[in-house]
């Protein structure tokens, strides 16, 4: 949603954001679902016995079509392959290892040049999203290829946990539900269309998110959806205020890794078990957490390398993701630099839940980092700040104070004073009245594995353990070492 649709939806009456967000629920729920889901479903979950010996005979099917396709009916790609070819270059084109490795730069410069020539963009599901290293991208995908990634999530991320789409469900994820400066509930919004409750990820204060808890209960919400670190706010205070009136079937966390410490209060708070998904929106990979705690890839989504250096490197070995879209057909990215690291299961190994879907031996990266307000919120997620259309090549977000942020950015060159007070506005947006600073540099530093992070935080912590509560900190500790 554009500034403009969330200021004017700021505007409106309470009793009219519902209505509002509902509509807005129907208008997804027809993308994402229709009346082949259920079979969709069913297939994902045949699939899942599938022997390794079926899954490569599938991938191998699926892939050479793919690489057809985008080889003949990509802009992008047919123009790589001629200028290869006029410079002698006779590798086919058939063979995945004679392609290069797209970079995220590419695919942001020119995005529409890798949708399929027989697509109509207009036609196409348009996403604008900067992911998790500040980088935005243009995507977009077809109602056949939507209908089917939500097909497969709710055969692994909800049926395999005994939810479904039409239990009630709240998700704290990174809309401004709410004006950031609104200090009294309601901090959340009922999508009746999708059985939702969507609740702000920017006001969780400890003395504000007793709200957030008595709305889970009034609401008859089965299970959580979210940002790792905004749960693990949520959980810290049903367990300091003790709540056992909260308990969920399942709480499944996206966007940010799990650690064990978080994974304990949570599923301690909410008395159920936690799940780990991992994706993006490039939809090159995802897996998720099985009831056994192994993380299974989703094949028909992505095909994933994992690159040390230059070249793939097999399973037991770690390296970058490297992916491969299979799912979308619509737009075409092949190999392509996902940003992360980690490390892939040895293909025979078996796992406890019974499912023979390949395994992530672990995953790196998507370390953004918390920030923190004056008041005591905690601020999981920054990215959509720069969701909207900026001329920024990419950003990282640097806290230093409780009121002074850093912005470092790579602009394009149509970067103009308008753009640096949309980035400053949609900071206060979220943080409050903050001093943001603007930092215009060539390149923003990257780690040893060659990320930058999108969101640092520089304050002491001893301030981050007085503004989560003293109560809270003990919980902590005592939770950490057991």
């Amino acid at each position: 949603m554009n500034d403009h649709l969330i200021r004017f939806y700021h505007r409106l009456p309470g009793r009219l954001r519902p209505i509002v967000a509902s509509l807005r629920g129907y208008y997804l729920r027809s993308w994402r679902y229709g009346p082949e889901t259920d079979l969709l479903i069913e297939e994902a979950i045949a699939r899942e016995s599938w022997s390794p010996d079926k899954w490569e005979a599938w991938r191998q099917e699926r892939l050479a079509y793919i690489l057809h396709r985008a080889a003949k009916q990509v802009p992008y790609y047919r123009q790589l392959w001629r200028d290869r070819r006029r410079r002698g270059d006779k590798a086919s084109w058939e063979y995945l290892e004679n392609w290069p490795v797209l970079k995220k730069d590419a695919l942001r410069e020119a995005p529409a040049a890798f949708v399929a020539d027989d697509c109509d963009k207009q036609r196409l599901f348009h996403e604008h999203t900067s992911g998790t290293t500040g980088k935005p991208l243009d995507l977009w995908r077809s109602r056949r290829t939507v209908r089917a990634l939500y097909a497969l999530s709710e055969a692994r991320d909800r049926y395999w946990h005994g939810v479904s789409r039409n239990d009630r469900w709240a998700i704290l994820g990174g809309q401004l539900v709410v004006p950031v400066r609104q200090r009294r509930p309601p901090f959340w919004v009922w999508n009746r269309a999708l059985n939702q409750l969507y609740m702000s990820s920017y006001h969780l204060a400890p003395d504000l998110i007793p709200s957030y808890l008595d709305a889970l209960q009034r609401f008859r919400v089965r299970y959580l959806l979210g940002y790792t670190s905004s749960l693990y706010a949520l959980a810290q205070e049903v367990l300091r205020l003790g709540r056992p009136d909260l308990g969920m079937t399942v709480v499944i966390t996206n966007a940010e890794p799990v650690a064990d410490y978080q994974r304990r209060v949570i599923a301690e708070a909410f008395q159920c078990p936690v799940r780990e998904t991992y994706g993006m929106a490039e939809m090159v990979a995802a897996a998720s957490e099985c009831q056994a705690g192994s993380l299974h890839l989703w094949p028909e989504l992505g095909y994933l390398e994992i690159f040390d250096g230059n070249r793939p490197v097999g399973p037991g070995r770690e390296g970058s993701f490297i992916g491969t879209g299979l799912l979308n057909d619509d737009m075409l990215l092949i190999r392509y630099e996902v940003g992360d690291r980690g490390v892939m299961a040895i293909e025979r190994e078996t796992c406890a839940c019974g499912r023979r879907l390949p395994m992530l031996k672990s995953v790196e990266g998507r370390m953004d980092e918390v920030l923190y307000t004056a008041d005591g919120r905690r601020i999981g997620r920054l990215d959509p700040v720069f969701k909207a259309k900026l001329p920024v090549r990419e950003a990282q977000i640097v806290q230093e104070t409780l009121n002074r942020v850093r912005v470092r950015f790579v602009p394009v060159s149509r970067f103009d004073s308008a753009a640096a007070a949309s980035i400053t506005e949609r900071l206060r947006d979220r943080m409050g009245d903050i001093e943001v600073i603007l930092e215009e540099v060539d390149e923003i530093p990257r780690t040893s594995c060659g990320k930058f992070r999108a969101v640092i935080s520089h304050l002491p912590s001893d301030v981050r353990r007085e503004l989560e509560g003293a109560s809270s900190s003990r919980h902590n500790i005592g939770m950490e070492r057991r």
